[in-house]
């Protein structure tokens, strides 16, 4: 008996979704909870369990198609009905032997066995499941995923798995590469010159991040306040108590965790940093959730360190490490992004050295966080070198003055100059 596929609830306001990729093929065999599909919304890319394990049937939509919570997007046959729902089998298998009862058409099929390695390829890749993240790092490194063994849950292959096979070809002797030297690379540009172009339609998210950002700059009066840090007290407190600090609690204690906890200290200061307007109203919060901009692979995502001021550093580090595996792993959910009252946005791990960033709508304020290097300062007097790091805080000017915009980004400076001040609540 077939059994519809639909799409499930998604989360919160959202209704609707694009299908992103088919993970199973008709007559491909499924485990019960397996993903058949991936569904691209406007914040993360869901997969699609299968209700029943059975034989893939049908699909109802194609890739790129837009579908609403609820909709029957594709159909499987469980394994009780598995054998009469797939007559394809049954018609396919006497197949050879009618071929062998008529020997005419044998040359025929002789004649082009050229394309039957391609079409294996194809079939066993297909026959592979891959999340999309997976998926992507295997078109980024072109790896063939059926010679690569997973690491998984029931053998799936894992992003890592990917890159280490990447890896693992590159590093190979380079006689295997270099020997035909006499032979024009098959990838060298045309001889005429010319020159090509690809489009690629944009994903659902990039397609919202893009409408979030545009709206952002129509909507919101955005101003940036910039200061300077000097990271030699972090940076001492953090070599100093690094190791104790990932002995005890099982995580490495890195900067962000201070970025966090001052932000949580300059927003209980000014509360109009960590305000929203709601129309003409001001909402403000006696709580501080963290949104911590992280790289995904379908864009830059945002999920919410909850209560951030009432944790601990500990706490905050398992949390955004967590968010990073889990974006890059492309497992996070909607929940994992819901609300959030200010964003960190950490561009110093990619270089940056000055940046402006945009607010992240209905929140007021962002913080930006950028590489430390060493520069020429002047102390007592004296021209010393110290680890200094610029910082920007962006701010809708509708609700934030000036004065609170620059005396929150000082007292972050001030709590990241002095870290005994997020101790003693200063």
């Amino acid at each position: 008996m077939a059994q519809e596929i639909k799409v499930p609830t998604l989360g919160e306001s959202v209704t609707e979704a694009t299908i992103g990729e088919w993970l199973k093929q008709p007559g491909d065999p499924v485990k019960q909870d397996e993903p058949v599909a991936s569904l691209e919304t406007d914040k993360v890319a869901v997969e699609v369990p299968s209700p029943v394990a059975g034989v893939m049937g049908e699909h109802r939509v194609k890739v790129g198609d837009t579908v609403e919570v609820g909709a029957v997007i594709a159909t499987i046959a469980d394994e009780s009905g598995a054998g009469e729902t797939t007559p394809v089998e049954k018609r396919e298998a006497p197949q050879p032997a009618d071929q062998k009862a008529a020997p005419a058409p044998a040359p025929a099929a002789e004649a082009a066995p050229a394309p039957a390695p391609a079409a294996a390829k194809s079939a066993a890749s297909d026959a592979v499941t891959m999340s999309p993240a997976v998926r992507r790092a295997v078109i980024e490194h072109g790896v063939d995923p059926t010679q690569i063994k997973g690491s998984g849950k029931d053998g799936r292959l894992t992003k890592e798995d990917v890159i280490a096979a990447a890896q693992a070809r590159a590093s190979e002797p380079a006689a295997t590469t270099t020997a035909p030297a006499t032979a024009p690379p098959p990838s060298s540009a045309p001889a005429d010159g010319t020159r090509r172009e690809e489009r690629v339609k944009m994903t659902r998210m990039r397609q919202t991040i893009a409408k979030r950002l545009k709206s952002a700059q129509e909507n919101a009066a955005l101003l940036t306040t910039f200061n300077d840090v000097d990271m030699t007290a972090v940076i001492a407190t953090r070599d100093r108590y690094k190791d104790l600090f990932a002995k005890k609690h099982d995580i490495k204690l890195g900067f962000m965790s201070f970025f966090a906890k001052a932000a949580c200290l300059a927003l209980k200061d000014i509360p109009s940093v960590n305000a929203q307007i709601e129309g003409d109203e001001i909402v403000y919060f006696d709580y501080v959730d963290i949104s911590v901009a992280v790289s995904a692979p379908g864009g830059l995502v945002v999920p919410v360190v909850r209560d951030a001021d009432s944790k601990s550093f500990a706490r905050i580090e398992k949390d955004i490490a967590d968010f990073g595996a889990r974006a890059k792993a492309g497992t996070l959910t909607m929940e994992d992004m819901k609300g959030g009252t200010f964003t960190i946005s950490n561009g110093g791990v990619f270089g940056g050295l000055m940046s402006t960033p945009i607010i992240n709508p209905p929140q007021s304020a962002v913080l930006g966080l950028h590489r430390i290097e060493d520069r020429p300062v002047v102390r007592d007097g004296q021209i010393v070198i110290r680890p200094m790091m610029y910082i920007a805080l962006s701010y809708d000017h509708r609700l934030i003055d000036g004065r609170e915009a620059v005396t929150a980004l000082k007292t972050i400076k001030e709590a990241i100059e002095d870290p005994a001040r997020m101790l003693i609540d200063l």
